[in-house]
């Protein structure tokens, strides 16, 4: 169960990382990169993030150029929270796929759709 306090760390990581990526993909037309969730260790000392890339084609492509800056956007983050947190958590980046398999899985129920309807 997590506490009050790391929720509250959870939500304000997701939301400046959120502002961070606002402001560069603004810069990038045609890429829209999501903060979907923030998971902070109960130490503190690594947050997992999971982020939802569009389009999804170059979501791979993104995810080893944001890994690569982990350093630049972790310093970036706590210039950001330097008055709520003592030390900026580990930043660890994680593509989230949630959208395209639900995507997936509507595209086959569409696909089995009309042969149900056959049947009736």
């Amino acid at each position: 169960m997590e506490s009050t306090r790391l929720q509250k760390i959870n939500r304000l990581v997701q939301k400046e990382l959120s502002e961070l990526f606002r402001q560069q993909t603004a810069k990038t037309h045609g890429v829209l990169v999501t903060v979907s969730s923030a998971r902070v260790s109960s130490d503190l000392s690594v947050a997992n993030v999971r982020l939802s890339i569009f389009p999804s084609e170059r979501a791979q492509e993104l995810i080893s150029n944001i890994n690569a800056n982990e350093k630049s956007i972790r310093y970036n983050l706590s210039q950001r929270v330097r008055y709520q947190l003592r030390r900026c958590p580990e930043l660890k980046f994680h593509i989230d796929d949630s959208l395209d398999y639900i995507d997936r899985i509507d595209e086959l129920l569409a696909k089995d759709k009309p042969a149900h309807a056959d049947e009736e």
